[in-house]
């Protein structure tokens, strides 16, 4: 067994309203930062496990972001797995 790091970045979709987004972009235009825009706010996710082999580990992250992770209907995701 290999031990792996994954990085998952979590994004709300793009056709889709972020208030979190839109409450930050509002903030920092208060602040004089207006040259800032369209701010989307998502999720970090960092993950240590044991897979086999590469391909074993990108499986795994994979089913871990769709059955867990994520939700699709409103969210995508993107992820890195590095050996460690």
């Amino acid at each position: 067994m290999n031990l792996y790091a994954a990085s998952v970045r979590i994004m709300p979709l793009k056709a889709l309203l972020d208030p979190q987004g839109k409450a930050v972009t509002h903030s920092l235009q208060k602040i004089n930062l207006a040259a800032i825009s369209d701010v989307r706010v998502g999720k970090h996710i960092a993950l240590e496990l044991q897979a086999e082999n590469d391909i074993q580990a990108h499986q795994l992250v994979d089913e871990a972001c769709k059955k867990l992770l994520c939700n699709p209907i409103m969210e995508f995701y993107e992820f890195e797995i590095k050996p460690i």
